[in-house]
């Protein structure tokens, strides 16, 4: 058919949804949307195919997961409870936030007129639910021989990458020391095949459910259940700062799609997320992170393999840093490619 001008091709359509083009072709494969094909059998969105994808990111954005935009679509209101009870504890969250700080700012102004002047620390607590973190000055560890290195502001979720010997790892465990509450999840979660989280959600009923409805959620949006998957879920229900080690280890690419959607949602890294915590996920995998899928509550650390300062780098073509991420996410075969070069002309 020819299309014409009202409909866009994928790129655009994913832009002006504010969602990735890997989404809408997630959202085609489960038979939640069908574009329409141009004449050069290119996929198109009209105004009839945005309108159904926008209600789709929006359900997806209210924290459902996509079995259950099906059944929403279809009429079918069958385990909608559990996401619609999610989603009011996560907005009774931000309103008791929003109440502190409120409160703080009271506090404050009954100071003032008192004469005292607050601190720059105490403004700097009045930060709105969803603001980024202040951040934090530390010196870095070998193989950086104790460079000062300074981190943030801190983000909802934060990407470690770098290649092999790039001493990611060793930046992890400093972040893990100096930022305060903050704890390590390390690849030793599936030793024994991650006998040590099973005994864990054993002894606590109150977290194996957590971890169950969690579990169930994924499975829905195409996660295959496993060891591996349910020992990483038991190790990220903890309080505070959370830094993962290599957080697709042992998990299928489906998988670390449906996780890196749910870690997003529900925004486990920042203020305005139930978890009020920083999630730092060390990854080399594409699936987890996705550069056009980046958005303004992420941010990527970036570890050069010449033991320069790790530096934050933005997720375009051309900006400082990008190709080097983009080669440590690419697969082996296609990193093994790029280290050869281009082969003899023909």
């Amino acid at each position: 058919m020819n299309v014409s001008a009202p409909f866009l091709n994928a790129s655009e359509a994913a832009r002006r949804l504010g969602v990735s083009a890997k989404a809408l072709r997630l959202y085609e494969q489960r038979g939640l949307l069908v574009p329409v094909r141009s004449a050069a059998g290119w996929r198109a969105y009209g105004p009839e195919e945005m309108g159904r994808a926008g209600e789709i990111a929006a359900l997806r954005a209210l924290g459902f997961s996509l079995a259950q935009v099906a059944r929403v679509l279809q009429g079918d209101p069958q385990g909608l409870e559990p996401a619609l009870a999610a989603h009011q504890a996560a907005l009774e969250g931000r309103l008791r936030q929003l109440a502190g700080t409120i409160e703080r700012v009271h506090g404050l102004r009954d100071d003032l007129a008192c004469g005292r002047a607050p601190t720059a620390g105490e403004l700097a607590s009045l930060l709105s639910p969803g603001s980024p973190a202040p951040g934090i000055a530390f010196d870095l560890p070998w193989p950086w021989g104790g460079e000062r290195f300074e981190l943030g502001p801190i983000r909802p979720l934060t990407y470690i990458i770098g290649p092999l010997g790039s001493g990611k790892t060793r930046l992890a465990l400093r972040l893990a020391e100096m930022l305060p509450g903050a704890a390590f999840l390390g690849l030793d979660r599936l030793d024994n095949g991650g006998a040590a989280a099973k005994a864990r959600l054993d002894a606590d009923p109150d977290l194996r459910a957590r971890v169950d409805r969690t579990l169930a959620w994924l499975v829905e949006d195409g996660a295959i259940a496993s060891d591996a998957l349910l020992a990483l879920l038991a190790g990220l229900e903890v309080e505070g700062p959370l830094v993962v080690d290599m957080v697709e280890q042992g998990l299928d690419q489906a998988t670390q799609e449906a996780l890196i959607a749910h870690l997003r949602r529900r925004g486990l890294g920042g203020p305005a997320g139930p978890e009020g915590r920083p999630l730092f996920l060390m990854t080399r995998s594409c699936a987890i992170l996705d550069l056009a899928a980046v958005g303004p509550d992420e941010a990527i650390l970036l570890c050069p393999a010449n033991h320069t300062p790790p530096s934050y780098v933005a997720p375009y073509p051309g900006a400082p840093g990008y190709e080097a991420v983009a080669t440590c996410l690419a697969t082996p075969e296609a990193r093994e490619r790029l280290s050869r070069g281009p082969g003899p002309a023909s």
